[in-house]
């Protein structure tokens, strides 16, 4: 049998100040290595800086957007793009719902006609989308409005990532086109079923007077009771997005 012989107290804590003292060194050159903080001053390089200036054409990660019109809205003649830029399928649709109601309905309210909560109290109104020259201008100018603001409306560029944007502006096209179709581009179900219905009240009783039907008339909604009157654009020139 073997009989180990005891440590003896000084060599003990001889041994655990070797390690702690390795250990300390260990951290301290981990700790106190060569570098440079930022903005720190440097001797190695001739403007006396550290920070390097970034090369000419260095583009960050996922940030090249080389597809301009998609990313600006603007096609390479700095024109205002006539048509979204990608697929609008339900999906896209329903995206864009969700990212209108979430942004856009405070102000310009679920139907886009500029009554939003806050408008009510008190902000300034913006002017409806379903007035004639906000039906005709260009898709790219809605995504331009969104990306960089317009009068009182501030940017939503860092809040709604690109794709979302142009999926607002095809709701906003629903929108329009909700308060604007014409009897004959509904789906033969559902103008059978505007049909059944019959006109609003104070709407002319003869259906083949209904837009679309054939017969020159005034474009109003079909289904939808006409809307309030709004300012001009003149009006509501500052608040206008």
């Amino acid at each position: 049998m073997v009989r180990l012989r005891p440590v003896a107290p000084r060599a003990l804590a001889l041994a655990v100040a070797v390690t702690a003292l390795g250990l300390g060194g260990c951290r301290l050159d981990m700790q106190d290595q060569p570098k440079y903080e930022p903005y720190e001053a440097s001797k190695f390089f001739p403007d006396g800086t550290s920070a390097r200036p970034i090369p000419p054409g260095t583009v960050a990660r996922s940030e090249l957007h080389e597809d301009q019109p998609y990313y600006t809205g603007f096609d390479a003649d700095d024109q205002l793009v006539r048509t979204i830029p990608i697929p609008v399928t339900r999906q896209v649709l329903e995206r864009g719902r969700f990212t209108y109601n979430a942004f856009c309905s405070p102000c310009h309210d679920r139907a886009g006609t500029g009554l939003g909560m806050i408008v009510r109290r008190g902000f300034k109104q913006p002017p409806t989308y379903h007035q004639d020259r906000l039906r005709q201008e260009p898709d790219g100018y809605f995504f331009d409005v969104i990306t960089n603001g317009f009068g009182q409306m501030p940017s939503y560029a860092a809040q709604i990532p690109v794709e979302d944007r142009w999926a607002a502006v095809a709701y906003v096209r629903a929108l329009q086109l909700s308060q604007h179709a014409r009897l004959a581009q509904l789906p033969a179900e559902d103008r059978e079923k505007a049909e059944e219905a019959g006109p609003l009240p104070g709407e002319s009783t003869d259906l083949t007077q209904l837009p679309g039907s054939g017969a020159e008339g005034p474009a109003d909604a079909v289904g939808h009771p006409a809307a309030p009157p709004y300012p001009e654009a003149g009006e509501a020139s500052e608040g206008e997005h």
